[in-house]
């Protein structure tokens, strides 16, 4: 994935999210982006087995590592506030649906 990124970004990236939970997306993902300022959120929950195992100078070399637990939002206290706002077209949470599969 690395080698996909790098050539279509003439190297390597500034910022990157890492949606999906998986160790083996979550490793290129911080692999890929610029040494002295380059910064990976992640967003999902890895296996709680998981290692993230990297070169130790991805770290020396200062890129950022970051992370949200549900982007800082906490379901019990949220989601009533969550839901209104959907309700009442404040949220557009429609548009970020690209393609729908049927359960049957």
């Amino acid at each position: 994935m690395i080698v996909v990124i790098a050539e279509m970004t003439d190297g390597r990236v500034d910022r990157s999210v890492e949606c999906t939970g998986h160790i083996d997306a979550m490793i290129p993902a911080f692999e890929c982006v610029h040494d002295g300022w380059g910064v990976v959120v992640l967003v999902s929950v890895p296996h709680k087995k998981a290692l993230f195992k990297t070169y130790p100078m991805n770290f020396l070399n200062e890129r950022t590592l970051k992370e949200t637990f549900f982007g800082n939002y906490n379901p019990s206290s949220d989601i009533l506030s969550v839901v209104e706002k959907y309700m009442n077209k404040e949220l557009e949470l429609d548009k970020f649906i690209t393609y729908t599969l049927p359960f049957s």
